[in-house]
């Protein structure tokens, strides 16, 4: 789930690349999932609104910190491969939250965006025009669409945080091409990191591959520090800023999720206070890590035990 920055607008001429149609309106939402005593919950859950307390926590993680962390993003990498398994046409992204609430829930995991904030759903589902923070609800994934599925989940006192973009059925060439180049640009900001690195490193990188392709940055949405508290005091714009200055420690963890777009990446907010679409209605696309600082690069702690990930296995339409 990204964090929450200060819109900046920005563009990118988008030609003749047409509007996503019909565009997506919002469905109906259904209870909130209860989650089992047993269950460890994030500080958040059982605060006035799920506000979470002020980030407090070191950004560098210690060695057990760092163990459990390990552990929890390759559970929430197994829970967002199994829940592209389930993706297919006509299936509502409220059944999507049902799948990831249980699978989190069945391993012991809370799921992380569940109250954060208010957010009254288990999972972030954003389809076309819908940058981020899409809440599942009744609508069904049709032919030609693309999909965001962001997992998050909090075992063992830290959270794992990742997402890929899915596309289903007969998917339009710009669209296609869009889900591609974002998918790069995640890794070339990877590729970016290590210690002693300026944070703007990552978001030259990004922007360098976003714009060599004529896609827009979105600023409005960033990465963030993660570990012991969800979103902590580290910002990872996505865009170059030479004022990000902040030198990356080795042991440092964050997220890299970047989101491109195929037109404007200016972006507006539904009335629900979570749903961010573009403003000119064109599609976006977003792909995220959990990452480690260290010595010479970075560590993906968002990959399954046997490294594999949703990115490498879902690379092509579904049905």
């Amino acid at each position: 789930m990204a964090k929450r920055k200060r819109k900046v607008a920005a563009g990118v001429g988008a030609g003749r690349i047409p509007v996503s149609h019909p565009p997506v309106s919002p469905g109906l939402v259904s209870s909130r999932r209860g989650v089992p005593a047993g269950i460890e919950r994030p500080p958040y859950a059982s605060r006035p609104g799920g506000e979470p307390p002020a980030p407090s926590s070191s950004l560098v993680r210690t060695p057990a910190e760092l163990d459990a962390m390990r552990r929890t993003g390759a559970l929430a990498a197994e829970v967002l491969i199994a829940a592209c398994e389930q993706v297919r046409v006509g299936i509502t992204t409220d059944a999507l939250d049902r799948f990831v609430h249980d699978a989190a829930l069945a391993a012991g995991a809370y799921p992380s965006p569940l109250g954060y904030r208010g957010f009254p759903k288990s999972v972030c589902t954003s389809v076309n025009e819908v940058i981020c923070h899409g809440i599942p609800d009744s609508r069904r994934l049709a032919p030609g669409d693309i999909v965001n599925i962001d997992v998050t989940v909090y075992r063992e006192g830290v959270h794992g945080d990742t997402s890929v973009t899915l596309m289903l059925g007969d998917v339009d060439e710009h669209s296609r091409r869009l889900v591609a180049e974002t998918r790069t640009a995640l890794y070339e900001g990877i590729g970016a990191v290590r210690a002693g690195a300026a944070v703007s490193d990552i978001g030259r990188a990004i922007q360098s591959h976003a714009f060599k392709h004529s896609l827009g940055v979105v600023r409005e949405f960033i990465g963030h520090g993660v570990g012991t508290e969800f979103h902590s005091g580290l910002q990872v714009p996505h865009y170059y800023d030479r004022r990000h200055s902040t030198a990356i420690a080795e042991g440092t963890t964050f997220t890299i999720e970047p989101m491109l777009t195929l037109g404007s990446p200016e972006a507006a907010i539904w009335d629900d206070g979570w749903t961010a679409v573009t403003v000119d209605g064109r599609r976006t696309a977003q792909f995220e890590h959990t990452l480690v600082c260290t010595a010479d690069g970075a560590e993906i702690l968002t990959r399954t035990s046997s490294g594999e990930c949703a990115h490498d296995l879902f690379t092509t339409p579904i049905g």
